[in-house]
């Protein structure tokens, strides 16, 4: 268990203080159970720019990268985060099919970057506390996903 500063326990607070931002909060909702899109094709007929479902997927995804940037950036200790914000590890695996176009369609390598970073290593870590858990959620998120996978 990493030294965690008071600072970094402010910080944390205050990432959560902007996720009870009404605004926000809502676009989360939405996300968490509206998003589904396998495809960028999918997400730009299904949640097009301008219109709701497009606003909050991009508040949501927003938030999640600048908070990973943060700890990224060791501002906030690893496993303090990953104790406390495992929606992080969520909205990456809804959109973690899709980044690689949104990448090559923007012409830029590094989009999510710092949420994909993040969540690889918050992976790691869960894997080393509970074997087998990030599996068992992939099953329960994707259950359609993961039969066609192992298949």
């Amino acid at each position: 268990m990493g030294q965690v500063t008071h600072d970094q326990a402010n910080l944390l607070l205050r990432l959560y203080e902007l996720r009870r931002e009404p605004r926000l909060r809502e676009a989360r909702a939405w996300f968490t159970g509206n998003f589904d899109a396998k495809t960028l094709e999918e997400m730009n007929k299904k949640y097009p720019p301008g219109s709701e479902g497009n606003v909050n997927l991009r508040m949501t995804i927003s938030y999640w990268e600048m908070a990973a940037s943060l700890v990224n950036r060791g501002l906030i200790d690893d496993e303090l985060f990953f104790e406390n914000s495992g929606e992080a590890w969520f909205v990456w695996e809804r959109l973690r099919e899709v980044v690689p176009a949104m990448r090559a369609t923007s012409k830029n390598p590094q989009a999510w970057g710092q949420l994909e970073a993040l969540v690889k290593r918050m992976e790691g870590w869960q894997e080393r506390r509970a074997p087998g858990h990030t599996a068992a959620m992939r099953q329960r998120l994707n259950p359609e996903r993961t039969a066609t996978a192992t298949k």
